[in-house]
């Protein structure tokens, strides 16, 4: 068990419950239930005094915790208020089948690879609930995430089409290769419907500027057993790591991603002096930091001492604004200058913001591919197509938007 958070940090916010309202603070509360401690107390006092339910069910499908919620309230209500549930009834029900559908599709897509010796990590999705949770079916999620080595892509796009996946971006040649090197996705089309696969070679595109080794993913991998099927995924700490990178790429925006951080350090034996080292040479111990003390503040979640937080003053500031994004269900649009410089801020190392920046500025992508056709011999000119429409955003009376 991490160590809770020093004393100079803010109290957790959710303590103050006229801070939000009644349904996210229901929803706050369901997170932080320790069956029979103040948690339950808390959700009792929150029904007593009346809720939307469907705003609830609303909040609860936005933050990704039909099934937290579902089942926290189905042993919290009483017989009067039942009916109350139909609707988040209803939802864990879809979700279920859609996730037990998704494991049975994930061990066929392993079973398929793993016969052409095609080696890949499923590290969200079912293995992440089974981890966490001991169940497929008590984390919400829609699709399949896939870690791979970019030299088999093309084998492995090869063997999917098999199954009847089709990739969702189609490129040129030559946009495919500038796209390996600076992408870090595609995603595949099934018969089920849209975007149900996802294929990386990298956890984030190249002008975030972390890099993550993904052979060294490969050689720390461990076991993991879901459905019978044994599957190799990331160790505890690459998993940790990657958590706080995925939310911080989405600014936080959904609770689920900050009870997996919270959950995986709970249950886990993690050795945090060495998550923070490797952090450290990632350039990403803020976000790490950030991730803590936003789960602190909203959930109650305690903070490793050992990645002491309070040495980054920026930290407690990010965090209380990262708070006020999530209460107000702000979403940042990730191509708006608003974005781009909470992502400056995360960054504690000047060297990543100067990366970051020059990244940013000067890499095609789809976007620029497919606003201008350029031919072959001319396509190091989507540098200059990539910089132009950079800069119409920031002139544009749209600019905050994107």
């Amino acid at each position: 068990m991490p160590q809770t958070a020093p004393s100079r940090i803010s109290d957790p916010i959710s303590l103050y419950t006229s801070t939000f309202s009644p349904e996210f603070d229901l929803i706050l509360a369901c997170c932080n239930d320790d069956s029979g401690g103040p948690g339950s107390a808390r959700i009792q006092q929150i029904l007593g005094h009346g809720v939307d339910w469907e705003r609830l069910l609303q909040l609860a499908q936005h933050h990704g915790l039909v099934p937290l919620v579902y089942r926290c309230l189905s042993t919290a209500v009483g017989v009067a208020q039942s009916a109350s549930l139909e609707g988040l009834r209803q939802q864990d029900k879809q979700n279920a089948h859609q996730t037990l559908w998704l494991t049975v599709e994930l061990l066929s897509l392993y079973r398929h690879l793993a016969a052409r010796g095609l080696e890949v990590l499923p590290y969200k999705g079912p293995v992440l609930a089974e981890i966490l949770y001991g169940n497929v079916t008590l984390r919400q999620f829609s699709d399949l995430d896939l870690l791979v080595r970019a030299h088999d892509l093309p084998r492995i796009k090869a063997a999917l089409a098999d199954l009847g996946y089709a990739p969702g971006l189609r490129l040129t040649q030559a946009a495919e290769r500038a796209y390996l090197k600076s992408g870090y996705e595609y995603t595949f089309d099934g018969a089920r419907g849209r975007n149900l696969l996802e294929i990386k070679w990298r956890i984030l595109p190249q002008f975030y500027a972390i890099g993550f080794d993904v052979d060294d993913f490969f050689q720390r991998a461990v076991a993991v057993a879901v459905q019978g099927q044994r599957f190799r995924t990331l160790c505890d700490r690459d998993l940790m790591l990657v958590l706080c990178v995925h939310a911080a790429k989405h600014a936080w925006k959904q609770l689920s991603w900050l009870c997996d951080i919270a959950q995986l350090a709970r249950s886990r034996s993690l050795d945090w002096a060495a998550l923070r080292i490797q952090a450290a040479g990632l350039g990403i111990e803020r976000i790490v930091a950030v991730s803590f003390l936003v789960a602190y503040k909203l959930l109650g979640a305690a903070v490793p001492a050992q990645l002491d937080v309070e040495r980054d003053a920026k930290t407690e500031s990010l965090a209380q604004r990262i708070v006020q994004l999530i209460v107000a269900e702000e979403e940042l649009d990730p191509e708006s200058v608003a974005y781009f410089r909470l992502m400056m801020e995360l960054r504690e190392r000047g060297k990543d913001r100067a990366s970051f920046c020059w990244r940013l500025l000067v890499t095609p992508g789809s976007g620029e591919w497919s606003a201008v056709r350029l031919p072959g011999a001319l396509f190091p000119l989507y540098r200059v197509v990539r910089v132009g429409r950079l800069a119409g955003r920031l002139i544009s009376p749209h600019s905050g938007r994107g």
